[in-house]
């Protein structure tokens, strides 16, 4: 089964779990940024490929939905997952065939990321999407990215599934958090996290 798959699945039983809870059971989240992170490409991105003394051979090229790119000299060469250094020494690769020690900068303009570390916001947030992860992104950030709760969200209630964790589920106090300013409520992100907002039924 896909992994996105699975995690699809797991959120349907955290849905379902929770619509007929009145508190959540899980921990909350340790409050720790992802350690050693370096963005990777996803399709749907956007590249600037420069390369030295080469004008003719740079350009700017989007990451195809299959997660390739097509550049002068460069034919269909896979960079979903790869860090933008990655890429460029696979160009200068690429390149060494017909140009004499290729120097090649890549440089990300658009980002969206892969899907498997973009942040999923789902359930009662005001406008519930998908965002690409940054670096020391918290709760906060995700919350006003998406417009914070609607009028009948279970704000106390809300879930993070930590794909990275297996699925691991951790409770969050959105409510607190949003409409009472607690900031002890704000905690790290991280990719992948996909967050529940339920319903309240009261």
């Amino acid at each position: 089964m896909l992994p996105w798959v699975r995690s699809l699945l797991s959120l349907v039983a955290v849905l379902v779990g929770l619509s007929g809870c009145s508190s959540t059971k899980f921990p909350a989240p340790p409050d720790v940024a992802a350690k050693d992170y370096s963005y990777v490409i996803g399709a749907g991105d956007a590249l600037n490929i420069l390369v030295w003394r080469n004008p003719e051979l740079s350009m700017s090229v989007p990451v195809r939905p299959d997660g390739k790119i097509a550049a002068p000299l460069v034919d269909e060469l896979l960079v979903q997952g790869k860090t933008s250094v990655q890429v460029a020494r696979e160009v200068e690769a690429q390149l060494s065939k017909y140009v004499r020690d290729p120097v090649v900068t890549v440089i990300v303009t658009a980002f969206v990321g892969p899907y498997s570390e973009q942040i999923r916001v789902v359930g009662e947030a005001a406008k519930p999407q998908f965002l690409p992860y940054k670096q020391q992104m918290t709760l906060l950030d995700v919350m006003i990215a998406v417009g914070g709760l609607t009028d009948f969200a279970a704000g106390n209630e809300a879930v993070i599934m930590r794909t990275a964790e297996g699925n691991k589920q951790y409770g969050v106090r959105l409510k607190d958090l949003i409409r009472r300013g607690d900031l002890s409520a704000n905690v790290m992100m991280r990719p992948g996290d996909i967050l529940v907002i339920p319903q309240s039924f009261f």
